[in-house]
């Protein structure tokens, strides 16, 4: 799988350069700024994703999981080749903890057991992205690519032992950087002539990190790490 990606990408790439005329002008830009990552629903994730494992366990956790939909920052480097084919490098950041409970079980003295749960990601993408309309114009525009996104997810805090029912304090973490694909539409807005611009971008990952299941300690061997992103940025060419 990752080596498909990684041949599609580059093949892609080879697409959008040989389609560039030679006496196209290439210019350089950066875009940086932020906004939301919505993960894939508990409804739809992969088979064996830990998170619906919790759930769904003997002894299942309560927690809301749209509490996983958090704010992300990210930022891009381009090349474009002409009006309307470009290349980018980028990088993001997102991160957000989830406070957990069992459904069934208390403590001794009524209280609840108490955990966190932890995702963190960090993609790091290459995109080629075709637009329409002109520089210094509202370009709408959609893009293809992959990439590789680094992620760690902890549990921790209070936890039930199943053959006793004792209570426990532990924390599982687990790290990995699984390659997936990356489908994105958009529109740039100018700001003033083809020099500024804003940004809005939708973008969908598809990816899937390994857990080590219960060897780790977790009731899941996978971790789903496809969602949505909304993304607000400003954009400067040079």
């Amino acid at each position: 799988m990752r080596r498909t990606l990684t041949w599609t990408s580059g093949v892609l790439l080879a697409m959008a350069l040989g389609a560039t005329p030679a006496h196209a002008q290439v210019v350089q830009s950066v875009q940086f700024g932020g906004g939301f990552f919505f993960p894939r629903g508990l409804d739809s994730r992969v088979v064996g994703d830990t998170i619906v494992a919790d759930v769904n366990d003997v002894n299942p956790l309560a927690f809301d999981f749209g509490q996983f939909t958090s704010g992300q920052i990210a930022g891009e480097y381009h090349i474009s080749f002409g009006q309307h084919i470009e290349a980018s490098a980028g990088l993001g950041f997102y991160q957000d903890t989830v406070g957990s409970v069992y459904r069934n079980l208390v403590n001794a003295d009524g209280t609840e057991i108490r955990q966190n749960l932890k995702l963190r990601i960090t993609p790091i993408t290459g995109i080629v992205r075709f637009l329409a309309g002109r520089q210094g114009q509202v370009q709408p525009y959609f893009g293809v690519g992959v990439g590789a996104f680094n992620f760690r997810y902890s549990e921790y805090g209070q936890f039930v032992d199943p053959t006793d029912f004792s209570i426990y304090s532990a924390q599982y973490t687990v790290t990995g950087t699984p390659i997936g694909a990356i489908v994105l539409g958009g529109a740039r807005f100018p700001i003033k002539g083809d020099i500024y611009g804003l940004t809005m971008e939708y973008r969908y990952q598809f990816a899937e990190g390994d857990t080590g299941g219960a060897n780790n300690g977790f009731l899941g061997p996978k971790i789903d790490l496809s969602g949505g992103t909304l993304n607000f940025s400003f954009l400067l060419r040079f």
